[in-house]
């Protein structure tokens, strides 16, 4: 499979999705202010950014409203205070974890939604309620997208499974999520070559959501697109949870199309997201990130370990080790 379009030309289909406030809401539990919402929105707007994720649809029966901001779940009313009824080109998506949440309760149909897009979170083993999630929401007027997370962990065979029962099933588009940030462009190639093999026998299209524990976000995400995903992920200012995803200034700074303004989130950065580096909230790269992504663990280890300020790397190293043996 050879790699789709160059570096002085862009494709078309690529579209680019905002996710700071659901993977920023990891970071300071979805308690953003209106005011930052808002300019966000009005950002991506002007920057040509294709999708904003807003955050979660957890369900409250799960998480309790008092712990969270307003983004945690995502309520038709939160949503039209920032965007009214959207009446732009930039669709609005939003994130349902398998197990997490009551889409048939808190899930309108989509001709009574501002949202645009369903983002189904599944892990392999849970692929067939995915499956029960993707075809309600598609049911419902939404487009679908299936984010397979923890890809790392998963053997080959049943992720090849996984993607035969997604090709069969109503999604839009199949999300290759490098949720620990262990994986190297040369693994994004072969793993995109994998969900396209599945994908475009049924036009279905292939995306990608990258962490930058080993400072590969940025990387991953477009070796993925050179071989032909469509959808890419970013944050500004890389804010997500840990060590974050990959940032949307390097992202736009990258791709070809005019329809794309970097200026207008570089002015959000500025105004916005130093803010909160400032009030104290703590993301982005850390030797830390870095271990657990070269391990291949889940990041709440080195969470904790920054958290509490600690610098002791090479104990923090040995200890982690022992939890991979």
């Amino acid at each position: 499979m050879e790699r789709k379009g160059s570096l002085m030309t862009y494709r078309p289909d690529i579209k680019v999705l905002d996710a700071t406030l659901r993977d920023g809401g990891l970071v300071n539990c979805f308690r953003f202010t209106d005011e930052f919402v808002k300019k966000l929105y009005l950002a991506n707007l002007k920057a040509g950014v294709d999708y904003m994720e807003f955050g979660y649809k957890a369900s409250t029966d799960i998480f309790k409203e008092e712990d969270f901001g307003p983004w945690k779940f995502c309520k038709e009313e939160d949503l039209r205070r920032i965007v009214g009824d959207n009446d732009t080109d930039m669709k609005i998506a939003v994130m349902a974890d398998v197990g997490r949440c009551n889409l048939e309760r808190d899930l309108l149909p989509k001709s009574e939604s501002v949202i645009d897009m369903v983002r189904i979170a599944t892990y392999i083993t849970t692929m067939p309620a995915a499956i029960e999630m993707i075809e309600y929401c598609h049911s419902l007027g939404y487009e679908t997208s299936c984010n397979i997370m923890a890809v790392s962990k998963t053997n080959t065979a049943d992720l090849e499974i996984a993607l035969e029962m997604l090709s069969k099933s109503s999604v839009d588009v199949i999300y290759l999520v490098d949720s620990y940030g262990s994986i190297f462009p040369e693994q994004v190639q072969q793993l995109t070559k994998l969900y396209l093999s599945f994908a475009e026998k049924c036009d279905k299209k292939i995306g990608i959501h990258a962490h930058n524990n080993q400072q590969l976000a940025f990387a991953n995400t477009i070796e993925a697109c050179s071989m032909g995903a469509s959808f890419l992920d970013a944050t500004i200012g890389s804010l997500g949870r840990g060590a974050g995803n990959c940032a949307m200034e390097l992202l736009l700074g990258f791709l070809k199309n005019p329809k794309y303004n970097i200026t207008h989130v570089l002015r959000f950065y500025e105004d916005y997201i130093l803010k909160l580096r400032e009030e104290g909230l703590v993301w982005g790269y850390d030797i830390a990130y870095l271990l657990t992504g070269k391990m291949n663990l889940h990041p709440s280890s080195a969470i904790q370990f920054t958290n509490e300020g600690r610098t002791d790397y090479a104990d923090f190293y040995h200890r982690i080790f022992d939890m991979e043996c």
